[in-house]
């Protein structure tokens, strides 16, 4: 494992905060923090990079304790906070150049304009960061946060402000990070479609604890948070067949109702039911899902 938390706890100010937090992270994985504000997410993060101190429990990333050998863990860590710290006098270049010294690296010329493009940065001449909209700055916070090619890269709410296609784009950058270069990521949002998207595993933190953790697979069936969708058939589907990761749970005239298996894709599932001779004319979401499991987990919790 790249990341480990085992029974972590943190004080602030002699106030406990974190109680009992768990956490494991593998090589090429990109894993989903969730819970709702003031559950402890940020505290986590700052513990686990050994900026908080640890009243009890264990952490080790890449093997290595962050309180007692900090130096080299942050020279192969890159981190992208929610609240960033950007100079407004700089130039995106001058930026990176600027954090690029800081890991002591001294990039070749062109390669900072090339990690610009690569995230929609292209250069503009004398632009100064003062100028940048949210979205630009969040491109420009990532870029800092992989400018020394880090093993391990812990992002909080790395896609807030972005369009849906800068969404995307940042997306498809992680997914390449950890599929062909086994990047470990910690990926802390509010944004379940981004965790459906890039996540498989899932831990979720309520006032300083984490009250569940695995596949999100094994978290929705063992919840009982199978995604739910009406379908209007034109006909009758009663003797039809029906695949292995679909459920009918009720049928109501000409409408039936059906749970999906987390492990299918919701396009996948109506094109086998077409194929099975299924006449469905109509599609609705009724709930289920992360979304429900996540509601079912922090109810009554700060939003």
């Amino acid at each position: 494992m790249i990341m480990e938390i085992d029974h972590l706890k943190v004080s602030l100010g002699g106030a406990p905060i974190l109680h009992d937090v768990n956490l494991s992270l593998g090589e090429g994985e990109i894993y989903g923090l969730l819970g709702p504000n003031g559950a402890g997410k940020s505290t986590t993060i700052a513990a686990a990079i050994g900026l908080l101190k640890r009243d009890g429990g264990q952490v080790r990333i890449m093997g290595k304790d962050p309180q007692t050998e900090a130096k080299p863990i942050h020279a192969k860590l890159g981190v992208l906070p929610e609240q960033n710290g950007f100079y407004d006098w700089m130039t995106a270049e001058d930026y990176l150049g600027f954090f690029a010294a800081l890991y002591d690296l001294h990039p070749r010329e062109g390669d900072l304009q090339d990690r610009l493009a690569r995230f929609g940065l292209e250069p503009r001449p004398g632009q100064r960061i003062g100028t940048f909209s949210r979205g630009m700055r969040q491109r420009l916070g990532l870029a800092r946060a992989l400018i020394a090619d880090p093993a391990l890269l812990i992002l909080d709410e790395p896609t807030n402000g972005l369009d849906p296609r800068g969404r995307r784009e940042i997306h498809d950058i992680l997914i390449d990070l950890s599929e062909n270069h086994g990047v470990g990521v910690l990926l802390c949002t509010h944004l379940l479609d981004d965790v459906e998207r890039l996540c498989k595993r899932i831990g979720v933190i309520v006032e300083g604890r984490t009250v569940a953790e695995g596949t999100i697979a094994d978290l929705v069936r063992s919840n009982d948070r199978l995604v739910r969708f009406r379908l209007h058939v034109n006909g009758d589907v009663s003797k039809s067949e029906v695949p292995p990761t679909v459920t009918v749970v009720a049928r109501d005239g000409e409408w039936c109702s059906v749970a999906l298996s987390p492990e299918i894709d919701p396009q996948t599932a109506w094109r086998e039911l077409l194929f099975m001779g299924w006449p469905i004319t109509e599609i609705r979401h009724e709930g289920g899902g992360i979304e429900d499991l996540y509601l079912g987990l922090t109810e009554g919790r700060a939003a």
